[in-house]
């Protein structure tokens, strides 16, 4: 797995390996010739420094460039450097390579690449002033750009950006990368992210990116002597007559069997259950008691409901009817096996308050997104988004559960564990994609343990099958079902890219 330090343990990291007895001038120049390393250059080149280290990896690139006989010219945001920035500033002026300070006259059209070297993973607020009108002009020149440890104007611990941010067609993160190279804004504006390891020694809290390898033991292959029995009874608890959906609660239940679950039951009102059973192939259909066209309380249904369920979700499509907490309440108390919450499930529980789930006997695993998350934890979407890992792992200690917070990169946290997943891509941004990732969690729940890495799993499948969906389909036309249908061949691809690593 590839560990990912936020920016404060990087800066920690740094100045341990430092301390340790490698020079900062010296990792200065590996993380330049890192850059340099990780870009099919081509024509000529402007490497825009501003004050700081990221502006001295900028000296060190241009060293390197002119070495390789490409034309280059420096651009300089400030003549204040750092103490190792000015030792190779002073390299790149005895080698006669040309340079400048910015001004409002500055153009970057005539080059085919722009290095942003103005901002480091510790920059926060918005980029303004000369910096930003600088960013601006970068964006407009029509050149490739390479951005230096991350996007100028992004946030390397949020992957936010505030005010104006360097768009890159790659990014070359320097030693670890943070979580702003992964979360919320960042896909949109790093392109293609390399990591440079300049032999910075690793140290703080425990966060990691799963990769195609780290699947193994839980895509485990079936021994022949076995049965459906072996692979988990599952329970999809949702649907009202408000939102029936009849497709996306099939896609929901085919997503729970494309996971590997050996049954999975979709329970419903028993208003919608003539609507979902034409769309219901392998799955099983329960319906449950009904009023005005919502789930209603009889507890000998829910005892029966509940009773053989090897994973359990609830939520998805099911409205704010009248019985609802009185359900969610029971299923708490008397239910013991891993429990999916999802959608209105995380709203009633929302308005029952989460001080419920220490008194669970289940292991619940809640998958809000981010709306969802402020109803719960009480903060501000934009305190959400400006620490998502912090507060999500700060909850799932809290409470005592696994969440799945849904975003561009997803995080998954018991409180401890923390793993992020950035598979997926912008066609998913439609309804029902939640209802995939729910059945396809579920269905895994059903004979895979119930920890973070199994939670992992089913996000980075349903990701990646929303990948090889939209390569087919667009991301405009792409549709949930399209991305349940790739999930055996993300699965048959995770199991062999990881076989082959």
């Amino acid at each position: 797995m590839q560990r990912i330090l936020t920016v404060a343990d990087m800066r920690r990291s740094d100045e341990r390996t430092i301390a340790g007895g490698i020079p900062g001038i010296e990792l200065m120049g590996r993380a330049g010739r890192k850059i340099f390393e990780a870009v099919p250059w081509s024509g000529c080149a402007a490497v825009v420094c501003g004050s700081g280290n990221n502006g001295g990896d900028g000296y060190v690139l241009a060293l390197e460039l002119q070495r390789a006989g490409i034309p280059c010219r420096l651009f300089l945001l400030s003549e204040r450097t750092s103490a190792d920035g000015g030792h190779y500033f002073a390299l790149c002026r005895a080698s006669g390579i040309p340079w400048e300070l910015c001004g409002e006259e500055t153009d970057f059209s005539g080059y085919d690449w722009v290095a942003d070297c103005i901002f480091g993973t510790g920059f926060h607020g918005p980029a303004a002033g000369l910096s930003a009108r600088i960013i601006e002009k970068i964006n407009a020149s029509g050149a490739r750009v390479v951005s230096a440890d991350i996007p100028s104007g992004l946030s390397g611990d949020s992957g936010m950006a505030l005010g104006p941010c360097v768009r890159a067609d790659i990014t070359v993160s320097i030693g670890c990368p943070q979580p702003g190279h992964y979360l919320n804004m960042a896909k949109d504006l790093r392109g293609k992210l390399v990591n440079a390891d300049i032999g910075i020694a690793p140290v703080g809290r425990d966060c990691r990116l799963p990769e195609f390898g780290d699947f193994g033991d839980v895509l485990r292959p079936r021994k022949h002597f076995s049965h459906k029995g072996d692979y988990g009874y599952v329970t999809l608890m949702g649907g009202c007559t408000a939102y029936s959906g009849a497709a996306k609660l099939a896609n929901l239940s085919a997503a729970a069997l494309r996971m590997g679950c050996g049954v999975a039951t979709l329970a419903v009102p028993e208003s919608i259950a003539h609507a979902v059973t034409p769309w219901l192939l392998e799955s099983t259909l329960l319906p449950l008691p009904d009023r005005d066209g919502y789930m209603a309380w009889e507890e000998e249904a829910y005892r029966h409901c509940i009773g053989r369920a090897a994973a359990l979700a609830l939520g998805m499509g099911w409205g704010r009817g009248p019985d609802h907490e009185k359900i969610l309440r029971y299923v708490l108390q008397h239910y013991g096996g891993p429990l999916v919450l999802d959608a209105d499930g995380l709203n009633t529980l929302a308005e029952l308050g989460p001080e419920l789930l220490l008194e669970t006997k289940a292991k619940p695993v809640l998958t809000p997104h981010l709306k969802e998350f402020s109803r719960l934890s009480g903060l501000s979407v934009a305190d959400i988004q400006a620490d998502p890992i912090r507060h999500a792992a700060d909850f799932a200690a809290k409470y005592r559960v696994i969440l799945l917070l849904k975003g561009p990169a997803t995080v998954i946290t018991d409180g401890e564990t923390v793993l992020l997943t950035e598979r997926g891509c912008p066609g998913m941004a439609t309804a029902g994609s939640g209802d995939v990732l729910t059945g396809a969690l579920t269905g895994l729940l059903g004979w895979a343990p119930c920890d973070a890495l199994t939670v992992a799993c089913a996000a980075f499948a349903a990701g990646l099958a929303g990948e090889l969906a939209q390569e087919e389909k667009g991301d405009i036309s792409l549709c949930a079902g399209d991305t349940a249908a790739m999930l055996p061949i993300a699965i048959e691809r995770m199991r062999k890219e990881g076989s082959d690593r």
